[in-house]
């Protein structure tokens, strides 16, 4: 791809940079116009044209945060990426909050730069043709071989975001304020968190921490699921995990400091940030993960905790719960071909007891993040709001259920049927079904 009369803007008081960052571009058949201040930059922006404008915060004269707003005003239709090798993600979300396309942390991965690049280039482009949509479904093999798990085409699309958007809040287990950055990723990159450190971690069973070919249900500190790469980790990332699966989010980028903000304890905030961002159908299919047999961790028995998945034409989850006061026995299905996430699913909350709760922060397991977004329990009533629905409670089973088991990367097709179940049973689940698609 060739800019005629369009220039890819590089704004950096590093010479060194700006002269890699052109060589780059230029080998990737770009014209490249190179600035070391902010004086600079606009005086040849009324000369040549942007196509698009990579801009360090840091600059001698003024920063590159004070000049983000004037051209967001001038050039609306010009995307800027925001550069730096000091900021931490206060910065970064302000970027995103005035107007940046995104925002990246040096020093620059090149293959994450050129990609945001070409997405920011063609960001205002139409999804591919029908055309090119069919070939890609032909070209795609995916395997076959008979089993208790097979993939096969979903008959949907890939989909990421439109843009990059934000949002702050809370962290459940530290109490600290907190923030995440989403961001579009091509095709086939699917979803993956990165810490501003430059650590990636793939939303991926295989990420769990302690994951391991045991397939028995786990013993776990806090009631979330954490992914870890090399000692980092990135934790409660259930609930906007069960947002990207049921509004079928195959890529996207979500930069973020070491836990996802908890906001309520749902996944409501997290819907209207993704539907926000605007969701963009990409040009690959999606492969499903079908079961083709029942796939159980536990003993089935009414007073034993258990979770099954079995054949199923479509995707359902039939949960039950029984617990003290005032909770006692419930039940709800889901199945999306019926119900909306977004309305009956999503807004329901995590819960906990007060003495559970104070006992775990005199241990200094838990920060404050619980006191605002958990539905709280003492002496067999809720002591601190009032429920979204009379089965609240069995319904955020689901809304967890639901984010643990897309670590597996794929929609399934099947039916899944739990008893009493938390997260060290998701993540079995997760972990039985990935070892059958793996033989």
């Amino acid at each position: 791809m060739t800019l005629e009369s369009e220039s890819i803007y590089v704004v950096d008081d590093e010479r060194t940079i700006c002269d890699t960052l052109e060589g780059i571009f230029s080998d990737e058949g770009y014209k490249v116009e190179k600035c070391y201040d902010t004086e600079s930059l606009f005086n040849k922006l009324q000369d040549i044209p942007p196509a698009l404008i990579l801009l360090d915060i840091w600059l001698p004269g003024g920063d590159g945060l004070d000049a983000l707003p004037k051209l967001c005003e001038l050039y609306p239709e010009t995307s800027v990426i925001m550069m730096s090798g000091h900021a931490g993600l206060d910065s970064a979300v302000r970027s995103i909050k005035i107007g940046a396309y995104d925002f990246l942390e040096k020093p620059l991965n090149v293959d994450e730069l050129l990609m945001k690049v070409k997405d920011a280039l063609n960001k205002n482009q139409s999804r591919s043709s029908s055309a090119l949509m069919e070939h890609s479904l032909e070209k795609a093999n995916p395997p076959t071989t008979p089993g208790a798990v097979a993939k096969d085409y979903s008959g949907q699309y890939q989909r990421t975001i439109k843009k990059s958007i934000v949002l702050n809040g809370n962290g459940l287990l530290s109490g600290k304020n907190t923030g995440i950055i989403l961001s579009p990723l091509q095709e086939n990159q699917g979803i993956v968190f990165k810490t501003l450190s430059g650590q990636t971690i793939p939303a991926h069973v295989t990420c769990l921490e302690n994951f391991s070919h045991d397939l028995k249900p786990g013993n776990f500190t806090a009631n979330s699921t954490v992914l870890v790469a090399n000692n980092i980790s990135i934790r409660t990332v259930e609930h906007l995990m069960a947002a990207f699966s049921m509004l079928g989010i195959s890529n996207v980028l979500i930069t973020v400091e070491n836990e996802i903000p908890n906001i309520d304890g749902s996944a409501l905030d997290f819907c209207k940030l993704i539907l926000d961002a605007e969701i963009i159908e990409q040009a690959l299919p999606v492969q499903k993960i079908v079961i083709d047999e029942k796939l159980i961790v536990g003993e089935e028995n009414s007073n034993e905790k258990y979770l099954f998945v079995e054949p199923f034409d479509g995707f359902e989850i039939d949960m039950r719960i029984n617990y003290p006061a005032p909770i006692f026995e419930q039940t709800f299905t889901f199945n999306p071909r019926n119900q909306e996430f977004c309305q009956e699913i999503a807004p329901a909350r995590s819960f906990n007891t007060f003495e559970n709760i104070g006992m775990a922060q005199k241990m200094g397991k838990l920060g404050g993040g619980y006191l605002d977004s958990h539905i709280i329990m003492h002496d067999g009533v809720v002591i601190n709001t009032e429920l979204r629905y009379p089965d609240e409670f069995v319904r955020h089973k689901i809304l967890d259920l639901i984010g643990d088991l897309y670590l597996l990367g794929s929609p399934i097709q099947g039916r899944v049927v739990a008893n009493m179940t938390s997260h060290n049973f998701n993540h079995a689940l997760a972990k039985r079904i990935y070892a059958e698609q793996s033989k």
